[in-house]
Order: structure tokens, then C-alpha cells, then sequence
């Protein structure tokens, strides 16, 4: 019962939605902002046609889906824009209905290297002020036409997914992104099995990111009890959306 109409718990495995989520972190996803469907329900079990109690996201918003085309596994993007939105990107600035998302550069997200984040390249390695290696990446701030904030990460100049048609967003359709552009196979590309999602339909809606309640950096061997609280990124529990 919890599990399919309360909280349900979710682990990050990839570094698709840096800076506000990495590899190793759990969070709790709350299942009641958008209603209720098979797909909150243990193994996908149609009880009830269509989606009872239906609501649909905000922009900015970070879900959880079933991602396209098979809708088997759970992916975790942020809401960009909804139903009858224009959205394209251009040299890496993203733009709804013909005017440009606002962004700010900001400091570099820092990011210990772990056992779990490695730096992408070299050339981002560093050491920081306790002598232990980074991971320094460019980063920006972000703000939809709604007023919602977050901070995105834009690495690489020219890389796939910078520029892209214009695409129109269906009708009970939503157009996700990953809050790391150029680490994420989201909307701007393609639904294939596995890697991108295309648009998603509402309809693969699980439930809303809520809380940030575990992360380990990866060092934990589970035959020695005493890492796992060695191995545990403390000050990113709590951390709410």
C-alpha cells in the first residue's frame, strides 16, 4: 500500500540529472501529485483502466515514468515543457514557445572523485582544499518561464543534443531533460530501448521526487559493516525537491 499510493524508493545509477543528483543517491518518490495508473501498482498489475485522480506536472518538476518505447524501466528526468509547447535547443540554451530559457553561469559544481563518480576526463580533475581529487564542471543556473530554478551542467561545447528541430510537444505528452545536457539521452533524441525516451506521455507518470535519504560514494564492501557508514555522503540526505 505504501509502496503504490505513498512513497516509493528510487536509486540513482547514472549522472544523467547532475548537480542535484548523483550517482549513489536514494530518494523517495511520492506517488499521489499526478494520480494513480498500473504503473504505480507492484509489477505494473492493471487494477483500473487509465489513470484515477489524474494531475498533470509543472515545468521544472523532477519524475519519475516508465521510460518509452517498452515502458519497463524507471528513469528519472525534469519536466521542461507540456502539452502544445515549442521547445528547441540552440548552441545548448533551450527555448519554449520562440523565447530563450534564462541562464546564469555560476561557480563550477565540485564533486569528489569516488569509487562511484569518476571525472569524465582528465582535464576536470582536480585537487581541492583538503587535498582530496574533484571533479570540476562547468555549471549553470536556470530558469523556466514559471519562475522554477535549478542548476544544469554544460561540459562539453558541441556536443549531440546542443542543437535540435523545433519539437512540437502532443498532446498528454511531456518534453524531460536531464539536468546534466550533455549526460542525458532525454527528448531531444529518439525513444530506443534502453537509452533515449523520445516525448513521454503523461500516462507513464510514477510519482514526483520528494527527498534525498541516502547516498554512498561506492566504497562499501558489504562483508566490512564499517564502511557502510564510511562510504555514506551524509550532508546529501535531507536534501528535499
Amino acid at each position: 500500500i505504501l509502496r503504490s499510493f505513498f512513497v516509493s524508493p528510487f536509486n540513482i545509477p547514472s549522472e544523467s540529472m547532475q548537480p542535484r543528483l548523483v550517482v549513489g543517491d536514494y530518494l523517495l518518490v511520492a506517488k499521489w501529485p499526478y494520480g494513480f495508473s498500473k504503473y504505480s501498482l507492484p509489477f505494473n498489475i492493471s487494477l483500473f483502466p487509465g489513470r484515477m485522480l489524474p494531475n498533470s506536472p509543472e515545468p521544472g518538476d523532477v519524475v519519475v515514468f516508465k521510460a518509452p518505447p517498452s515502458a519497463r524501466d524507471d528513469y528519472i528526468k525534469r519536466v521542461i515543457a507540456l502539452s502544445g509547447d515549442i521547445v528547441q535547443v540552440s548552441d545548448g540554451v533551450v527555448s519554449i514557445n520562440g523565447e530563450a530559457v534564462e541562464r546564469q553561469r555560476i561557480l563550477d559544481f565540485e564533486h569528489p572523485v569516488t569509487p562511484n563518480s569518476p571525472c569524465y576526463r582528465d582535464e576536470f580533475q582536480s585537487t581541492s582544499k583538503n587535498g582530496g581529487s574533484v571533479c570540476r564542471y562547468p555549471q549553470f543556473q536556470e530558469t523556466l518561464p514559471n519562475g522554477v530554478s535549478y542548476r544544469i551542467l554544460d561540459i562539453f561545447e558541441n556536443s549531440e543534443g546542443d542543437d535540435t528541430q523545433a519539437f512540437v510537444v502532443p498532446d498528454g505528452y511531456m518534453f524531460l531533460m536531464g539536468d546534466n545536457r550533455d549526460r542525458s539521452a532525454d527528448s531531444r533524441f529518439p525513444a530506443e530501448e534502453g537509452q533515449a525516451i523520445g516525448m513521454v506521455p503523461q500516462e507513464n507518470l510514477v510519482g514526483r521526487a520528494l527527498v534525498s535519504v541516502f547516498s554512498t560514494d561506492g566504497s562499501a564492501d558489504w562483508y566490512k559493516p564499517w564502511t557502510w557508514f564510511t562510504a555514506s555522503r551524509w550532508e546529501r540526505i535531507g536534501d528535499g525537491f
